[in-house]
Parts: structure tokens; C-alpha cells; sequence
């Protein structure tokens, strides 16, 4: 009797609150129900206001293309303003025609004196800014015989046809902020005697525009452009390595031309160790660029 009291099993009975009864019993069904109801979201965000592409970096910050046109013409216009002769002014009002039109005084305010004359040698687009959208502001340097130096600033506008035309009067202007060369921070000088007789021989192979000399130093598919200008190099001040790293350096060299007139140069060389031995990858400019 009392073994088989023993091995009977024996049953607990404990008491748990209802709403836990309730929520185990509850729960799968309701993390369907969110899930489906995210779903759902998320499909009518993507109907309503779908996501866009972000443009790239490099689009949004790139600057706009330049106007070659407009540059050229306000160049056109800054000689044609600036050329006169005392003794003919009916001349400089018909160059200056075909850009004042109306909407100008025919000489575009400029009333030569009462003698000599002045002559535009050369003229260069030096600065631009955008003045409002559509009209460009070119600083225009030009070199007269008469009055030296000077800085026009020119208006050009797109009109709505897209041809250019002025949009005003020009004004003389200052030059742009510059100042004197700075020798630039201190360099490391090559102390490599191999480098700097590799260097020195490639620099006078490329100024004296020997394409086969110099073949003899350039790394496996280095492409060189030769100086049209042939030069004798005369000696090298000083070879250092560039602050940027790698193996570029800089090369201050003295050169003559077949007048005898001398140069101090500089020129970034790349060159790459192949098999022990020093090559030049690149002298001042990609030719491909």
C-alpha cells in the first residue's frame, strides 16, 4: 500500500491572473496585426511621396560651364572700345555698332580727343562673376600702346533669342588681388645620388627635345610631350621631393636657349622605382589631359 502510494504522480495546481492567461494566448495574433498594419504604411508613404535619387556630390557642387562666347565677346568689345584715332572717330562709333545698337550712345560713352589715338595689342578675360541669373561680368585685360595696362569690366547678357549682347555700360576696374611669390614651405632635398643623376639626365634629354635619349629613363608607359623651344640645360640648383609625398619631387634647373638667353625653370617630375632602378613616370604635364 504504501508503494503504490509512492509511485502515483502527483498534480499541482497554481493559480495565474487571467489577463496573462489572455495575453499569451493573444499575442501572436496581435504582432501579425502590427506588422500587417506597417505594411500597409509604408506602402502608402512610397505611393504618396515616393524616394528620389540623391544627386551626386559632385553634381550639385559643380560649377557651371563656362560661356566661351560670351567671353570672347566681351573681349571683341573691350578692343573695339579701346581702339581709337583722334582723326577718324566715325570709325570707332561703326566698331562699336554692332554692340551698342540703340540702347547706347553710339561710341558706348567713350569721345576720343581732340588728337593722337590708341591701339588694343592684346586682350585676356582675367575674371568672371555672375551678376544676376543670365548676365556675366568679365574682367577684360588689356594692353594698350597708349595707356598701358588696363582692366575693363564688361556686362553680357543671353538674350532671349540666346544671342549676346551688353548689359550696360563698361566700367574701368582694378586689377585682381595678387601678390609676390612666397618660397613656399621648406622641402626635403633629394639626397639619393642615383635619383639625382637620373633626374638630371632625363631634365637634359627633355629640354633639348632628344625623344630618344630620353626614352632610355621613362617608366614602361610614360608618355612625354617634348618642348618645342629646344633648351640647353646648364645646371641644377636643387632637386626635392614633393610636400604632397609619393615619389614626386621638383626640380629647379638653368637652361639657355640658342640666343643665349637663360632660365630658371621648374619642373614636378613622377618617377617609380622598377627593378632597383629609378624611372620617370611623368615631367610637369599629362599630354593626354
Amino acid at each position: 500500500m504504501d508503494g503504490a502510494r509512492a509511485g502515483r504522480a502527483r498534480v499541482t495546481v497554481s493559480a495565474k491572473p487571467l489577463w496573462r492567461i489572455r495575453l499569451g494566448r493573444e499575442l501572436p495574433r496581435y504582432l501579425v496585426c502590427g506588422l500587417s498594419l506597417a505594411g500597409l504604411l509604408a506602402s502608402a508613404r512610397f505611393a504618396i511621396a515616393p524616394p528620389r535619387p540623391a544627386a551626386p556630390a559632385r553634381a550639385r557642387s559643380a560649377a557651371p560651364p563656362r560661356d566661351l562666347a560670351a567671353e570672347g565677346y566681351a573681349q571683341l568689345f573691350a578692343r573695339a572700345y579701346l581702339t581709337w584715332e583722334a582723326s577718324d572717330p566715325e570709325a570707332h562709333r561703326r566698331a562699336l555698332g554692332p554692340f551698342v545698337g540703340s540702347g547706347m550712345e553710339p561710341d558706348a560713352g567713350l569721345q576720343p580727343p581732340a588728337g593722337g589715338e590708341e591701339r588694343v595689342q592684346w586682350t585676356e578675360v582675367v575674371q568672371e562673376r555672375v551678376a544676376t541669373p543670365g548676365v556675366h561680368v568679365y574682367t577684360v585685360a588689356a594692353q594698350t600702346d597708349g595707356a598701358g595696362l588696363l582692366y575693363l569690366s564688361v556686362s553680357v547678357a543671353r538674350a532671349r533669342e540666346g544671342g549676346l549682347e551688353l548689359a550696360g555700360y563698361p566700367a574701368f576696374v582694378g586689377a585682381p588681388a595678387s601678390a609676390p611669390a612666397s618660397a613656399g614651405g621648406k622641402l626635403r632635398e633629394v639626397g639619393e645620388p642615383a635619383l639625382q643623376t637620373v633626374v638630371e639626365r632625363a631634365l637634359r634629354n627633355y629640354l633639348a627635345a632628344s625623344g630618344a635619349e630620353l626614352a632610355a629613363d621613362l617608366a614602361p608607359g610614360a608618355r612625354v610631350s617634348l618642348p618645342a623651344q629646344g633648351l640647353s640645360l646648364e645646371a641644377v640648383q636643387r632637386v626635392d621631393w614633393s610636400p604632397e609625398g609619393g615619389d614626386a619631387l621638383s626640380a629647379v634647373v638653368q637652361a639657355q636657349d640658342g640666343r643665349g638667353v637663360r632660365y630658371t625653370l621648374a619642373y614636378e617630375l613622377d618617377m617609380t622605382l622598377v627593378a632597383g632602378r629609378w624611372e620617370v613616370a611623368a615631367i610637369q604635364m599629362d599630354p593626354d589631359a
